[in-house]
């Protein structure tokens, strides 16, 4: 059951269907649109009227009560003749050089045809038959091609949703002509009408794979889309958020999102346009292709006009300049922000005229320890985590270059009197080079009392052999919580290359002990070569002369 309605066509009345008077007006109105751009153009389209009305005249003296469709796509096909109108045979001749292929040949085919998507003949969003349709060419050609370079590292998927962004779609009967390089005739106009009122045939079989390759590849595209979309949402939000905070909250707040909570105080107060810059820059950048896709899926389910190729030029222009604004000052604000990091860093943990942290600081003040040299360390000289016991807890002096070419020596100064004395400790190296040394002001012609650090590396060292021994001699009677058993059980009983180190040292006259770890060449005479060690539990204790006669015989053998 169809509702027929009465029109009043030039004067005269007449019964027709609904879908017949959409149509019929569709026509009408586009035989105006194209008739007033000529002079005269609205008498001529009045004329049509005219000849329409007496065609349904005609068939009401034929005793038909309600025009259809059917008798209304009669009607319009009857309408004009391509030989009387000018411009026909302009059209027929390059309706011939269509035929031509190569460069030439291209020209001709694309000479008076615009560039549109093709909404009736699309299986995503018309960009491949609308592609084949400005060229000439067959659109199963295109759409192999897009699954072909989609496969290829998905270059035809991201060309694909550039174009259906970029090329609008052909909407009227004028702009589907124009696609196709017709004039806008009142019988092609025609032709056209009756054309996108057929029923479409089916489609062959390679062209319904195509089709679901694509509405697949299609659909994961816009579920991408509305994951990046949702992401851009939140970056956003969150730079929105922290240029509001950064303006508002003081320059030294400590809070978050603030200028200082974000390292950007020193950047805001000596360069505040390169700031400003990358801040508009990174909105306009998140900001433009928000807009974009939220436009882009609502025009797709016909909420909003699509925008027109001016505005899509021109959005993609600034999102363009916003991007190339945005990646030099990025550069700019993060090199800048870690200068004055290092800077800041510099003058709030520099002690003794090394560059360390407050953790080394408070090590080396609690145990009274000077750095003489600390050239290449890294700015590392005290670490945890390795201790012979296996207490990653306790601290010890430490200092490591991946080059092996450090160069430290750490002090500590008493008074003593004269006599015997044992400088020890427990250390360890991953070369050789590095020393335990001990002596005075006044030994400035003797040698310096200096012994190697074993160079065990990372794992074993004497201290770990001495509690392996014992732990074997024991046959099972070494309690787990004693400290053999502890020492053994470091590094999955491996050890960490600890080892006992003492120097020996006679000391004539009162006197200032300086004793401590270097690997300083030029105060050991030996080149450094390791790429790290570690020393602590540094001891002094008097001997008495026979025990030191011992040890030092102990030492020579």
């Amino acid at each position: 059951m169809k509702k027929n309605i009465t029109i009043n066509l030039c004067g005269r009345l007449f019964q027709i269907d609904e879908d017949a008077y959409e149509m019929l007006q569709h026509y009408t109105d586009s035989l105006r649109s194209y008739f007033s751009k000529q002079e005269g153009g609205d008498e001529i389209a009045d004329d049509i009227e005219a000849r329409i009305a007496e065609l349904l005249d005609e068939l009401k003296q034929q005793g038909i009560e309600a025009v259809t469709i059917d008798h209304v796509k009669d009607i319009i096909t009857r309408i004009g003749k391509p030989e009387e109108l000018a411009g026909d045979d302009a059209y027929q001749d390059k309706k011939e050089g269509d035929n031509h292929w190569g460069i030439d040949g291209l020209r001709a085919r694309i000479a008076d045809r615009k560039l549109y998507r093709n909404p009736n003949d699309k299986m995503v969003a018309g960009v491949l038959s609308g592609l084949a349709a400005y060229t000439g060419t067959d659109v199963l050609l295109w759409r192999l091609l897009a699954v072909l370079f989609t496969l290829f590292y998905g270059i035809g998927l991201v060309a694909y949703v550039i174009l259906a962004f970029v090329i609008p779609e052909a909407r009227t009967p004028e702009e589907l002509l124009q696609m196709q390089g017709k004039p806008a005739t009142p019988q092609n106009l025609a032709g056209m009408m009756v054309d996108n009122n057929q029923e479409q045939p089916r489609p062959s079989l390679l062209r319904s794979i195509c089709s679901i390759l694509l509405k697949i590849v299609f659909g994961i595209t816009i579920f991408f889309l509305i994951l990046s979309c949702l992401a851009m949402i939140a970056g956003l939000l969150f730079v929105l958020v922290a240029a509001v905070c950064a303006l508002v909250l003081p320059l030294s707040a400590d809070m978050p999102f603030s200028l200082e909570a974000m390292g950007l105080t020193e950047v805001y107060q000596h360069h505040t346009w390169i700031l400003v810059v990358f801040a508009i820059a990174l909105l306009a950048l998140l900001a433009i292709p928000i807009y974009a896709i939220i436009h882009w899926m609502l025009s797709l389910l016909k909420k909003v006009q699509p925008m027109g190729i001016t505005q899509r030029i021109v959005w993609v222009v600034l999102w363009l300049m916003a991007l190339c604004a945005v990646i030099p000052t990025g550069i700019m604000v993060d090199s800048l922000s870690e200068d004055y990091r290092i800077q800041r860093y510099k003058e709030t943990h520099v002690f003794q005229g090394a560059v360390m942290s407050n953790y080394d600081k408070q090590y080396l003040l609690k145990h009274g320890w000077t750095l003489l040299k600390h050239d290449n360390c890294n700015d590392c000289y005290v670490r945890n985590g390795k201790y012979f016991t296996g207490d990653y807890t306790y601290a010890y002096l430490d200092t490591w270059n991946a080059d092996g070419n450090q160069i430290f020596q750490v002090e500590k100064r008493m008074p003593v009197e004269p006599g015997y004395y044992r400088v020890s400790c427990n250390a360890r190296a991953k070369w050789d080079g590095v020393y335990i040394y001990a002596t005075t002001p006044a030994m400035t012609e003797q040698p310096l009392a200096k012994t190697q650090v074993p160079a065990y590396g990372d794992e074993g060292g004497r201290i770990w052999e001495q509690a392996r021994d014992i732990v074997d001699n024991s046959k099972g009677e070494t309690s787990e919580n004693s400290r053999a058993w502890r020492i053994y059980q470091a590094n999955d009983s491996r050890g960490y290359g600890w080892s006992e180190v003492e120097v020996l040292l006679q000391i004539t006259q009162p006197d200032t002990l300086c004793y401590g770890i270097s690997n300083d060449p030029a105060f050991t005479g030996d080149n450094a070569r390791s790429e790290w060690f570690s020393a602590c539990d540094f001891k002094v204790e008097p001997l008495d002369k026979t025990v030191y006669e011992q040890k030092l015989k102990a030492t020579a053998e």
